[in-house]
């Protein structure tokens, strides 16, 4: 509103720093002000993030190591920040903080359980196990859904069943009972959900099946199959190239029992486009385009760094791609058709199978696949 009232208020803030030192000076979210120069800013005009930025950097750079100010920030985007304020004498370090492995998910979980009255089968290990990807913030999150849940049906403690209750609102959305779905669809959806778990049963480097449900959850969650993926950080061809087959079980299942497709699969079609487009433009994983990868690079038809033939390519091998899992897929389930049956039947009687359910239904995990093996 009033212009060099932000460099002001810099200047001020360092003022009462070296007033006040020995202290620690934290910026939270210094993007807002610490964003590159030079961008977004209109000819002719004056940018007061600039003049804020530029005091910023005029203070810190007066700074000597025996003043006894400690400048600390942070930011989740440390891409757009500006080079003169990452270099060393302003922030001598860089700490990234990931998302928790497994290990820090149970002590995460320690923390947040220990306000809350919970029974004995409640394990923090075996709920870690069963939020690969989350932060703290999503674990605080399941532990405050599971002890509302807990209160809702007046227990006295919160118990395993709770957590497992809290985990489905947040991964799937809130459980939709009143929402009326045609006998004719929910054999449709039963059979799609059957199909991906069915892959995902059968695919020797798929992750193991939790629980498939087709009670509607959330906005356009008619069901769902949930997997317990590891914490991997290193992702092979095989591992993908079976997530690819998987995740097109749904759809596959559908045209072996219907001999039609519907517009349920739209959500699965956009993952298997988003992985397959990786392994061929991003991780190399293709022999026909290369070595390459084009990671964070405009795809801009102007500006990519590639030709219109590359491109072509891409487009080729991410169809080919596809298409052989689609095939592959379809094969398995043509192969495990009596087992595919039985499931969807149960899910249509039971709506909820769990991992014992489902051993019980088609037999134990073999962790092989059939012979058919699609090759890039």
């Amino acid at each position: 509103m009033f212009v060099g009232v932000g460099a002001s208020r810099v200047r001020d803030l360092f003022r009462q720093a070296r007033e006040k030192a020995p202290c620690i000076v934290f910026i939270d979210e210094i993007d807002a002000i610490g964003r590159a120069r030079g961008k977004g800013v209109m000819q002719g005009g004056n940018d007061e993030r600039e003049n804020t930025l530029n005091q910023l950097l005029v203070e810190m750079d007066g700074f000597s190591t025996d003043k006894g100010v400690i400048m600390m920030a942070a930011t989740n985007r440390p891409d757009v920040l500006d080079s003169a304020l990452m270099r060393p004498g302003r922030f001598d370090r860089q700490i990234g903080i990931d998302l928790p492995d497994l290990k820090g998910r149970e002590q995460i979980f320690k923390v947040h359980i220990k306000n809350i009255k919970i029974s004995e089968s409640v394990d923090p290990e075996a709920l870690a196990e069963m939020t690969p990807g989350f932060a703290g913030a999503d674990i605080a999150n399941v532990c405050n859904e599971a002890a509302l849940i807990a209160a809702r049906r007046e227990k006295k403690s919160v118990d395993m069943d709770d957590f497992n209750y809290a985990l489905d609102k947040v991964i799937g959305g809130l459980e939709k009972k009143n929402k009326f779905i045609a006998p004719e669809e929910k054999e449709i959806i039963a059979y799609h959900e059957a199909g991906h778990a069915i892959c995902g049963w059968f695919l020797e480097h798929a992750s193991p099946l939790v629980k498939v449900t087709i009670v509607p959850r959330g906005i356009g969650t008619l069901g769902y199959a949930q997997y317990l993926p590891k914490d991997e950080y290193i992702i092979r061809t095989e591992q993908l190239l079976d997530r690819v087959c998987m995740t097109l079980g749904g759809r596959a299942a559908e045209s072996v029992v219907f001999n039609k497709i519907s517009t349920g699969a739209q959500s699965d079609l956009d993952q298997v486009t988003k992985i397959a487009y990786n392994m061929i433009a991003v991780y190399g994983m293709n022999d026909k385009v290369g070595n390459v990868s084009f990671y964070g690079m405009s795809q801009d038809q102007f500006n990519r760094p590639y030709s219109d033939n590359t491109a072509m390519m891409i487009d080729e091998e991410v169809r080919k791609l596809i298409d052989i899992q689609y095939e592959r897929a379809k094969k398995l389930l043509i192969e495990k058709r009596k087992e595919l049956e039985s499931l969807a039947q149960a899910l249509l009687e039971t709506e909820v199978l769990h991992k014992s359910d489902v051993e019980r239904l088609v037999g134990p995990r073999l962790g092989k696949e059939p012979d058919f093996v699609g090759i890039l």
